[in-house]
């Protein structure tokens, strides 16, 4: 594969979902599928499905694949309607249009997320996690906890799609708080998680929108930005920037939703085939996406943008404690005590 056709083809990848793609918008593609499977008689149930990711992103093919085996699996009776590229507006814009009823389903960013629901923001925490290890145990802790908390919200999870590790994207290098103290860093407008780590750093942040970083790193607004891989080279900011963190901020997390108003109208056949094709493919997509952040550094190595070195013991301690007072901050505001126990326990367990 050459470099041309890697970097286009991760250019479209599901970064525009997390951190991270938001802004990218495409084409509305309104996605009809014929109804001759349908027996005379049977209602057809059309679930309009709404997401940030562009058209030919990794997300929407693996979400097309899931629709196509959710249509013949129920023989024509329930079939997708996808609104990508965000059509259907930003993630605050979706929730309104699910809560009425114009749109039925959508995969979120943990900001969307946590506009549902606030404590679920706990899994994207700064200086959080270590591993993929931690991660997944995390997940899996808590993944019964966070059904339940959006079921009561009038939610069901149909599935996690995490957006991967979260690094530093910048024009001086970022070894150190003192560099991002020094730095002119960006905050995702409104965004209480990095807004806290950024005040236990006492690092002065420059809030915006995120379709206004690239232009802002083009003026010289901001020099330091963060996201995934793969949201860094969709968004274009790996042009702007000559270095990335080996060092990772955080970890972005993603999932996606269906209104219970409209699930419980579906039959109970298709509630559980539903349930059972979007686990099997949000977790293929899982996999693709950690692949193609890996690949999207490469790419973006090969572009010029160096990767700074691992840093040292006490650089790291103290970017830890700025995340350690971070959530110390946010306890209380957005998750009680005894979830933030509970997740600290699980990566525990890992770490033993």
């Amino acid at each position: 594969m050459t470099f041309f056709d890697r970097r286009t083809r991760l250019k479209t990848g599901l970064g525009s979902l997390c951190v991270l793609g938001l802004g990218l918008i495409s084409i509305l593609t309104i996605v009809g599928f014929s109804i001759d499977t349908v027996e005379a008689g049977e209602k057809r149930h059309v679930i309009k499905f709404s997401t940030l990711a562009p058209e030919g992103s990794s997300w929407m093919k693996e979400m097309r694949a899931l629709a196509k085996e959710v249509k013949q699996k129920t023989n024509g009776r329930a079939v997708f309607r996808f609104y990508p590229g965000g059509v259907s507006g930003d993630e605050k814009d979706v929730i309104r249009k699910m809560r009425i009823g114009q749109l039925h389903s959508a995969g979120f960013t943990g900001v969307g997320l946590g506009d549902i629901l606030p404590e679920v923001r706990v899994l994207d925490l700064p200086f959080l996690f270590d591993s993929d290890e931690e991660v997944a145990h995390v997940y899996n802790a808590t993944n019964d906890y966070f059904a339940r908390a959006f079921d009561k919200k009038g939610y069901v999870l149909l599935g996690w799609v995490p957006v991967g590790w979260v690094h530093f994207f910048s024009i001086p290098k970022i070894d150190s708080i003192v560099d991002l103290q020094h730095s002119r860093p960006w905050l995702w407008a409104g965004d209480p998680l990095v807004e806290s780590a950024y005040r236990a750093m006492e690092v002065t942040p420059i809030p915006l929108a995120l379709p206004d970083v690239l232009m802002s790193l083009q003026t010289g607004m901001v020099n330091t930005v963060y996201g995934s891989p793969q949201g860094a080279l969709a968004l274009q900011w790996f042009s702007r920037v000559k270095h990335m963190s080996s060092f990772r901020m955080g970890y972005a997390t993603g999932g996606v939703l269906i209104s219970k108003r409209k699930f419980n109208k579906l039959p109970k056949d298709i509630q559980t085939i539903l349930k059972s094709v979007a686990k099997k493919h949000l977790e293929k997509l899982e996999k693709v996406i950690q692949g193609e952040n890996k690949e999207s550094i490469e790419v973006m190595k090969e572009n010029g943008v160096s990767v700074t070195p691992m840093l040292s013991k006490n650089a790291k301690a103290q970017f830890y404690r700025a995340g350690e007072q971070a959530r110390n901050q946010l306890t209380g505001r957005l998750f009680s005590k005894q979830l933030l126990k509970k997740v600290e326990s699980a990566i525990a367990e890992v770490r033993k």
